[in-house]
């Protein structure tokens, strides 16, 4: 459940910034596919992956884990 939320949020905060799958993968360095499995809820990303994503997002660590929070409940 909680891969399946942090894909959403991931989702829509990559196409808030208006970039493609392969973009933001080409950005933080992790192949497309990937990234398509994060959001679709299919893996779990390691805390450095997740580090990587919130870096390129441009919001902390913790902000993205707080989003991920407030959308749990």
């Amino acid at each position: 459940m909680i891969d399946k939320i942090f894909g959403q949020i991931l989702k829509k905060l990559r196409t808030e910034k208006g970039l493609s799958q392969e973009e933001f993968a080409a950005n933080v360095g992790l192949h497309r596919t990937y990234i398509s499995q994060l959001e679709r809820g299919l893996k779990s990303p390691s805390l450095g992956v997740m580090a990587k994503i919130s870096s390129e997002l441009g919001i902390t660590l913790v902000q993205l884990m707080t989003e991920l929070e407030k959308n749990q409940n």
